[in-house]
């Protein structure tokens, strides 16, 4: 199931779960979670052709993981994070960049600046916010021709061979997790993201993605996955047996390590006259 599922974003929790959803997995999300890949993200710039004074809102920055990647360029940033947890870790994150300034508040409750903004970026966090808001108040935060960028991590995928060695622990465990991912099915889900412009506030969509890998111990690749919502929502009891299950299976090769593979991607589209 990808971490960005609707059974898990604005449709399906009121706002005030919404607010610490990841609170109790802050720490463990600032350490494992994934960056966005350097290459997207100049991509980003390029097509947007962002020049280097412009001022971005970011919407639901998390520990920062998006953020320091567009302070690094000289971006100002404005970023609006629900968690308290999070802020904090993203605070230590920037603290080298003293033009961005992260509040504690959500996008809903954050009071407009209108038309300040050159840019509106929402990495992993677009589906968390009200639908009949996210898009109306992000439209009127930007500046004429302004951007709405949303970046993407799906779920890192192990290889197909190992996912299908601990399909009998999930089973018993929690048959409704653990599903293979190819990359056709994480390009579907992806997919339904790009119904921004059916919001009448923006255009010109344009969608690129990009697949890479990354090692992890397994100790981390457990880490990783308690902090995707399919997991967290999980009773303690039965995620802690998951994961020993998953633990034994994963180190009966001798192996200390496991090979992700992960799909990223952005949407852009352009504010419409």
């Amino acid at each position: 199931m990808p971490q960005n599922s609707p059974k898990f974003g604005a449709d399906a929790c009121p706002l005030e779960q919404r607010k610490n959803w990841y609170s109790s997995v802050a720490q463990a999300y600032n350490r494992v979670r994934p960056r966005y890949p350097q290459a997207l993200c100049d991509r980003v710039i390029e097509l947007t052709q962002l020049p280097p004074n412009s001022t971005i809102l970011e919407l639901g920055c998390g520990p920062g993981n998006a953020t320091v990647t567009f302070a690094q360029k000289g971006y100002k940033l404005v970023c609006i994070e629900p968690s308290k947890a999070a802020c904090q870790l993203a605070k230590q994150n920037c603290a080298a960049y003293p033009y961005v300034d992260i509040q504690n508040t959500t996008f809903e409750e954050w009071e407009l600046d209108a038309q300040r903004f050159n840019a509106v970026l929402a990495a992993n966090s677009i589906h968390w916010m009200t639908p009949e808001i996210v898009y109306l108040k992000a439209a009127a935060a930007l500046q004429n021709n302004g951007y709405l960028i949303l970046l993407w991590n799906m779920t890192a995928q192990l290889p197909y061979e190992i996912s299908q060695l601990l399909t009998e622990a999930y089973q018993k465990y929690a048959p409704f997790l653990g599903k293979y991912e190819d990359k056709a099915t994480q390009t579907a889900s992806l997919s339904k993201f790009g119904i921004v412009t059916n919001s009448g506030y923006f255009g010109g969509l344009v969608s690129e993605q990009i697949r890479w890998e990354a090692t992890y111990s397994i100790d981390d690749y457990l880490l990783l996955l308690n902090t995707y919502s399919p997991y967290i929502e999980l009773e303690p009891q039965q995620r802690n047996d998951l994961f020993t299950a998953l633990k034994e299976i994963l180190e009966q090769d001798g192996s200390n390590g496991v090979q992700l593979s992960y799909l990223s991607a952005f949407h852009i589209a352009q504010k419409t006259p």
